[in-house]
């Protein structure tokens, strides 16, 4: 019986650090480098919330936030923010060059859903690490070459950079 209880205590102050995310740029599941230095450029274009990206993205896009009760998404996110005084917002996106495997990758964190035709698109690979300035989170999708939504939400500052790139 200590065993048990011994056992189940090591467990329980262990589980806080399985949930903690890896720290440091090297701890991505896949390389990140050329996202973060699209995230981190000073040429990168600005939007705001719902703005339509009509032309394929050459690098990132810092979009303007809004508090989320505010933020108007096409669809309410699959999960809703713990924090209600968090922000939101959504790209449309016109069509990207051919249909395929691509990674949308953040400055920070957030959850990211990806809508066409009134519908959530099924995430796939993802990876996400602590304390690497300029990226946070990447995340894969099988993207249509139609048009689609990107929509983010539970994003603790008004604004947030934005990479779509081809899934290596």
């Amino acid at each position: 019986m200590k065993r048990a209880l011994l056992a189940l205590l090591a467990l329980s102050l262990a589980a806080p650090a399985f949930a903690q995310e890896p720290v440091g740029c090297d701890k991505f599941k896949w390389n990140l480098d050329s996202e973060r230095a699209m995230l981190r450029s000073p040429d990168a274009a600005r939007a705001a919330s719902g703005t339509l990206i009509d032309k394929p993205l050459a690098g990132a896009v810092n979009v303007a936030l809004v508090p989320f009760a505010e933020a108007k998404l096409p669809m309410a996110p699959e999960r809703r923010p713990k924090q209600a005084d968090s922000f939101a917002g959504f790209l449309r996106i016109a069509a990207l060059p051919a249909a395929g495997d691509y990674r949308i990758t953040l400055s920070q964190g957030a959850w990211i859903d990806v809508v066409q035709d009134g519908r959530y698109l099924k995430s796939g690979p993802f990876s996400g690490a602590e304390g690497c300035e300029g990226v946070r989170k990447s995340v894969t999708f099988h993207l249509p070459a139609q048009p689609f939504v990107i929509q983010v939400s539970s994003v603790q500052a008004p604004t947030i950079g934005i990479v779509i790139t081809p899934a290596k």
